[in-house]
């Protein structure tokens, strides 16, 4: 007698068209890489890669076979932010509602990357600046080289440093004082300092953080990947609650935890001495 699941409103992302970056899939389709690919104008946004980075963040949460997610960027540089003729000319000739309208967009960017229940590993190298920078900071985990050099510049063009959750989530990554002055001056982050702030998790070579976060990412996606995007979600939402509330969440998440397969397939693995295989449910 079969049993009743919803496991039918997911499908495999292993094979998505992407048009406006570069999407490759490891074999075992756990681990995905999202490349910017402008190298010779350091990776900028436009309008269609924000629009399109946003779709596919929202549409992961319906994915059956991707478990983690890279981002990074082509030709030794991450994201040199908004292209400067492809959008802020532009932004310069809009009347309120369509600038609201580009702001929203960009922000949804960032809520999308929050709810996408894969966990996001930045691999930054070279040029990491304005909404390159916030890509980053909107990641969940973050590698580097020695060479990045992260920027919310913002202010460099008349502009807030209130640029896509950045006033909030910043100072969450690295304290206040320090956000504040990045966010004031506009000034590079170099990678050390990202390091020693707790913005970058860790520094690796140009020819070696890439493969560093592909182990990372498949370290990930082979573990108990259910967890780990509980664990996603609980870090995102209790930013918002008290402490008995905090508490009260993590006990209803640690029980649907322990409800799952994974975690007697954890206990029979231990018990038997072996390395448990998760599958997700």
């Amino acid at each position: 007698m079969s049993t009743a699941s919803m496991a039918g409103h997911l499908r495999p992302f292993k094979d998505y068209q992407a048009q406006h970056f570069l999407w490759e899939v490891s074999t075992d389709g756990r681990v995905a890489t999202i490349r910017l690919n402008r190298p010779d104008r350091k990776n900028p946004l436009t309008f269609e890669s924000y629009a399109e980075l946003r779709d596919l963040f929202r549409d992961l949460a319906y994915a059956s076979d991707v478990r983690a997610v890279i981002l990074t960027g082509a030709g030794g540089n991450f994201s040199s932010g908004g292209d400067v003729f492809e959008i802020i000319e532009p932004l310069t000739q809009m009347a309120m509602p369509d600038l609201l309208a580009f702001t929203r967009m960009t922000g949804d960017l960032v809520k999308a990357m929050k709810k996408c229940p894969q966990p996001i590993i930045a691999a930054v190298d070279g040029i990491c600046a304005g909404a390159g920078a916030i890509l980053a900071m909107a990641s969940d985990l973050r590698l580097a080289t020695p060479e990045a050099k992260t920027a919310f510049l913002f202010t460099r063009v008349g502009l807030a440093g209130a640029d896509m959750g950045a006033c909030g989530i910043l100072p969450r990554i690295i304290g206040q004082g320090r956000a504040t002055e990045l966010l004031f001056s506009g000034r590079a982050m170099s990678a050390s300092e990202g390091h020693a702030w707790g913005f970058y998790n860790a520094l690796h070579a140009a020819d070696a953080v890439e493969a560093e976060a592909v182990k990372l990412a498949q370290s990930l996606a082979d573990g108990p990947w259910f967890a780990h995007t509980m664990t996603k979600t609980m870090l995102n939402q209790e930013w918002a609650m008290g402490i008995d509330e905090m508490i009260e969440s993590e006990a209803q998440a640690q029980a649907v935890c322990m409800a799952t397969k994974d975690f007697r397939r954890a206990f029979e693995a231990f018990a038997d001495k072996r390395k448990p295989v998760f599958e997700g449910n």
